[in-house]
C-alpha cells in the first residue's frame, strides 16, 4: 500500500523530532526475520526507552537532514530498522546487540552517536557505555574515595594514641 504525501509528511516530522532528541541512532538490517521475533524486538525497545521505527531510506534521509545523525544517511541502504536511544547513548545499543546475539539474520549496519560514525563492530562499547545513575554513582564514588581516606586518617591519630595507653596500662598490670 503507498503512502500519500501527507503519510509521509508526517513519518519524516516524527522520525526528524525523535532524532533532534536522541543520543544516539543505530540502523540495523531485519532481513529474514519473522513478524514474531520484530515483535519482540519492539517490545524489548520499548521497555528500554528507545525508539524504534522501519522506515523507507528516502524517508529516513530526509528525516535525518539536520541533525546529528545526517551522517548516517549514505548507510541507510536495504531494509533497516532504525533505533533511536532516547534515555541514555547505549540503550539501543544494548537492545540490538542483544538481540543480534539470539537471531543471526539481524546485522547491525550503522551507528551514530553525537554526530560522529562509528563502526558496526563497535556497538559492543556503546552497549558498555554506563547509563545516567551508574555514570552519577560512578561519580559519587570516586568524589567519596579522597574525603574517606582523609577521614580514616585524621582517625588514626588518636586510635593509635588510645591502643598505645591500653598497651602501657596492661603491661603495668602484668608487672
Amino acid at each position: 500500500m503507498a503512502l500519500s504525501f501527507a503519510q509521509k509528511e508526517a513519518i519524516v516530522a516524527e522520525v526528524a523530532e525523535v532524532a533532534k532528541g536522541a543520543y544516539s541512532a543505530i540502523g540495523a538490517e531485519y532481513r529474514g526475520l519473522t513478524v514474531e521475533q520484530m515483535t519482540n524486538l519492539r517490545v524489548e525497545a520499548r521497555k528500554a526507552g528507545v525508539y524504534l521505527r522501519v522506515v523507507k531510506n528516502t524517508l529516513a534521509r530526509r528525516a535525518l537532514e539536520g541533525t546529528d545523525f545526517a551522517c548516517m544517511q549514505e548507510g541507510l541502504t536495504g531494509p533497516l530498522v532504525l533505533a533511536f536511544s532516547q534515555v541514555d547513548p547505549g540503550s539501543a545499543a544494548r537492545v540490538l546487540e542483544a538481540f543480534a546475539k539470539q537471531h543471526d539474520k539481524f546485522q547491525v549496519k550503522v551507528i551514530a552517536i553525537s554526530g560522529r560514525l562509528l563502526d558496526p563492530s563497535e556497538i559492543g562499547t556503546l552497549a558498555k557505555m554506563p547509563t545516567y545513575d551508574e555514570a552519577i554513582s560512578l561519580l559519587m564514588a570516586v568524589m567519596k574515595a579522597p574525603v574517606q581516606k582523609l577521614a580514616a586518617t585524621i582517625n588514626e591519630v588518636p586510635g593509635k594514641l588510645v591502643r598505645t595507653l591500653a598497651a602501657i596500662r596492661d603491661a603495668k598490670e602484668a608487672a
